[in-house]
């Protein structure tokens, strides 16, 4: 039975696994992997069957913790908002690109969370309209 609420991916063996799965969607800066939980077969790594969600931002692309952060945080507020949607599934998003530091001089700066949270919600929609309801997980 799927768990109610989102859990987030703790360990290095929960994002290698949820990695080595399917890309769902891309945007210019973020990539959504997503990995399909199989009852009992992903107990070890999985100890509740349901949604799982990491997020992953790389200092090579934010430099500063502040910028991470804030990133993160929008990458778990969003995800919240379509975890209904997404499947029986191991999720990372993973920043895959530099945040431009001379159009957001702020690292923290509403502009900056703003054009996160809008490329968020546009990768999390792709990803829930590509794939087709019908399928378990990914």
């Amino acid at each position: 039975m799927p768990s109610s609420r989102m859990e987030r991916l703790k360990t290095r063996p929960q994002f290698q696994a949820a990695l080595s799965g399917r890309t769902l969607a891309k945007t210019a800066h973020f990539a959504l992997h997503c990995m399909p939980l199989v009852a009992g077969l992903h107990a070890p790594l999985f100890s509740l069957y349901g949604v799982w969600l990491g997020a992953m931002v790389p200092k090579r692309w934010a430099r500063r913790a502040v910028t991470r952060n804030a990133i993160k945080r929008q990458i778990y507020a969003v995800s919240a908002e379509y975890a209904s949607q997404l499947g029986v599934a191991a999720h990372v998003v993973r920043l895959r690109s530099a945040i431009d530091t001379k159009q957001f001089v702020s690292a923290s700066s509403v502009a900056l969370k703003r054009h996160i949270r809008a490329e968020l919600q546009h990768l999390f929609e792709r990803a829930c309209t590509v794939r087709p309801e019908s399928a378990q997980g990914c």
